[in-house]
């Protein structure tokens, strides 16, 4: 068996609007994300979720609760499933992080995470999730690092390949975390 997994992003918010790389800052859903929550929770309601796991930060807990509530679906945070820590840049303009994202690969960002360190907390998160869901369907809401996490991790794909990639939003990335999964 495998544990399938859903990966949606957050909705949008009000930083996503006005072009500020949130990082670890809690961040808030504009009206339009909160209208997108919900439409995630409409879109998702008959996939036969057991759960949803979303990261502790404030925007992907508002975007788990107004989807997935009123389902009786078990919502479960995970600080694991944060986005990349940018320290002292959280908060900063998106186009100037762009700029300086593929020296932070290796490199933490000053006073704050690299993006490895990520895929590092990822694969923690996915080995528990391995062993503990197996057969499972799950959904992970959370950020654009653990996105790149999950295709590095789970299909291969370089990090290098992905920082500096324009970011394609889709209703869902799917995965399929093998039975024993154990980060390698």
């Amino acid at each position: 068996m495998a544990v399938e997994i859903v990966y949606e992003t957050h909705s949008i918010t009000t930083d996503n609007e006005t072009g500020f790389a949130t990082g670890w800052l809690p961040g808030q859903l504009s009206e339009t994300g909160r209208k997108l929550a919900h439409d995630l929770g409409q879109r998702r309601s008959g996939d036969g979720l057991t759960a949803v796991f979303t990261s502790d930060l404030a925007r992907a807990v508002e975007t788990a609760e107004i989807a997935f509530t009123e389902t009786g679906i078990p919502i479960r945070q995970d600080p694991r499933l944060r986005e990349c820590n940018y320290g002292t840049f959280n908060g900063m303009p998106v186009g100037e992080l762009a700029r300086i994202r593929s020296q932070h690969i290796h490199e933490p960002f000053p006073e704050g995470q690299s993006y490895q360190d990520v895929v590092d907390q990822t694969r923690d998160f996915l080995t528990e999730v391995a062993r503990d869901w197996d057969g499972k369907k799950i959904l992970l809401i959370a950020h654009s690092a653990n996105r790149w996490a999950l295709a590095n991790l789970l299909d291969g794909v370089p990090l290098e390949d992905q920082v500096d990639a324009p970011f394609a939003w889709q209703e869902g990335w799917h995965y399929s975390l093998p039975t024993g999964w154990n980060g390698r």
